[in-house]
């Protein structure tokens, strides 16, 4: 996401970054690439031109020109704007009545189901609540038995009615069923149409009078770019809702919604969607977006995810294990599958400061861990758990069962060996030692 954003913004602020004289009128031609990169990226002309005279006065009114590091300074300028563009402060969700409820809104394909199911699986796993999703788009063929499939792939209960064509009335016999079984959050699944049209708008008003959600959220395709602000703008004038969802954003390079999207409506993004897997939803941080466009990588959110995959039963079985010399392929091929449950390769590297920059044009296939699972599960279980074992005729009788080559499986025993050097050095006073090896090789 946003990668030709991230590329121009880096090209424009370059010359600032360098030591060279820095003086008012490449300050103002810097912006006015700025200001270019925002307007490929689909941000209003409007917004852009305002982005860039605050930054402007900003930069002027702090003696850019006369500080020691003028490029940094324009760096963090340009960052902080960024983020106060896209709401400043992380929006969260009212969760505070019993049930919450939810209204969905948005137009057709804009993946209001999907997200509605995604949305049920986050406050599920992550708020310990249960959930109860409702279907209220009556008219889309086959609507209904989507959101039961997303609803089993979740394992969240899903409350329709056949034959029923009253959005309202299912609402309000959903909500009525959700008091009665102990559901304590509602997410109501509305129908959308392709165009904002007045039939569509007055339903969904009656819904949202009817049922008074805690949150009504709209939901945007970021790929629609500035159809997606307008579209925004026509639903709030109508419905006045809490916040917005911005889907499929790991598919828009370009990704101008998400900064244009607060300025007009005035209201937060609160949710983005980064993939297709139930578990492919994040909260969203002004901030730490911010850092993502300016190639700066999002450390928090990476820690977070691999915090929600650490078992400390299990780190501390490794700890004695890899103590006692017995670390082995087992133990490895776990700790691969705890990094795939953090989301897609892409999407993890883009978060590593200095890398998504770095692996721009490599294409990081979700499958990039494959071959080794191939060649791990190809060993036997005593070569697995004592890899000192395999010899010669051991790795060619692997590649074969592998469908891989001798030299894949001498690549990964050289890089297991160097991970399992690497964790004994940082038992004991390894930490330090360790350190003072990367000093070295500065």
């Amino acid at each position: 996401m946003f990668d030709n954003l991230s590329d121009k913004l880096d090209k424009a602020l370059h010359v600032l970054k360098g030591h060279g004289s820095i003086t008012e009128v490449n300050v103002a031609e810097t912006l006015k690439e700025v200001r270019r990169a925002l307007l490929d990226a689909d941000v209003n002309f409007k917004i852009a031109k305002e982005f860039t005279n605050t930054v402007k006065e900003k930069a002027l009114g702090q003696n850019v020109l006369t500080t020691l590091q003028p490029g940094q300074l324009m760096v963090k300028l340009v960052k902080d704007e960024l983020t106060q563009l896209m709401g400043g402060e992380t929006a969260g969700i009212n969760l505070s009545a019993s049930p919450s409820i939810i209204l969905m809104s948005g137009l057709q394909g804009s993946g209001k189901t999907t997200f509605s199911g995604k949305l049920a699986n986050f406050l599920k796993t992550k708020k310990s609540k249960k959930p109860l999703l409702v279907a209220c788009d009556v008219y889309r063929p086959a609507a209904i038995n989507q959101l039961h499939v997303v609803g089993d792939q979740v394992g969240v209960e899903v409350y329709s009615e056949e034959g029923n064509m009253n959005p309202v009335e299912i609402a309000q016999n959903a909500i009525a069923h959700a008091k009665k079984n102990g559901h304590n959050v509602v997410i109501v699944d509305t129908a959308g149409r392709l165009a904002v049209d007045e039939q569509m708008m007055t339903e969904i008003a009656n819904v949202h009078k009817a049922i008074n959600p805690q949150e009504t959220l709209f939901v945007v395709d970021a790929m629609t770019g500035q159809d997606a602000v307008n579209t925004a703008k026509a639903f709030n004038d109508r419905l006045n809702f809490e916040g917005v969802v911005l889907t499929k954003l790991d598919g828009d390079t370009r990704g101008g919604a998400a900064i244009s999207i607060k300025s007009v409506v005035d209201k937060p993004i609160k949710f983005i969607g980064t993939g297709e897997k139930m578990d492919a939803i994040d909260v969203f941080h002004p901030a730490r977006m911010a850092d993502r466009i300016l190639g700066m990588g999002d450390v928090v959110s990476l820690v977070e995810r691999a915090q929600e995959q650490f078992d400390e039963e299990e780190a501390r079985k490794l700890q004695k294990k890899i103590a006692k010399n017995q670390f082995g392929f087992d133990d490895f091929i776990k700790q691969i599958q705890q990094v795939k449950k953090m989301g897609s390769m892409k999407d993890l590297v883009g978060m590593i400061p200095g890398a998504g920059k770095a692996l721009k044009d490599v294409d990081i296939d979700d499958d990039a861990f494959k071959h080794i699972e191939a060649i791990i599960h190809s060993m036997t279980p005593a070569e697995r758990s004592t890899p000192a074992l395999i010899n010669g005729s051991r790795k060619k009788r692997i590649a074969n069962g592998s469908g891989t080559s001798v030299t894949q499986v001498n690549q990964l025993m050289k890089q297991f060996d160097q991970m399992s050097k690497m964790m004994k050095m940082m038992q004991g006073g390894g930490g330090r030692k360790m350190m003072q090896m990367m000093g070295k090789m500065k």
